[in-house]
């Protein structure tokens, strides 16, 4: 019998004001049979610091977290301040 667990983001969507859903899938496997599964999600805000996540939510925040997607989150911020 041999254990083995796995861990990998199968799972990157982009909103649209810029922030990026992230979905890591565990697994536990026993001779390559899946015996359990559970997730951890988190959200990236446009301008999050992203050095610790892995290089394709990386690339894809680079990709999307333009000046322009950065500010407009920015402003959306600001403007929620106000309105509240």
């Amino acid at each position: 019998m041999s254990l083995e667990k796995q861990i990998a983001i199968d799972k990157i969507e982009v909103l649209e004001l810029g922030h990026i859903q992230v979905r890591q899938i565990i697994r536990v496997m026993e001779n390559g049979r899946e015996l359990s599964s559970s997730f951890n999600r988190w959200v990236l805000s446009p301008g999050d610091d992203i050095s610790d996540q892995e290089p394709r939510v990386q690339a894809i925040a680079n990709a999307v977290w333009t000046p322009e997607v950065i500010s407009a989150y920015q402003a959306q911020l600001e403007a929620n301040k106000l309105g509240a």
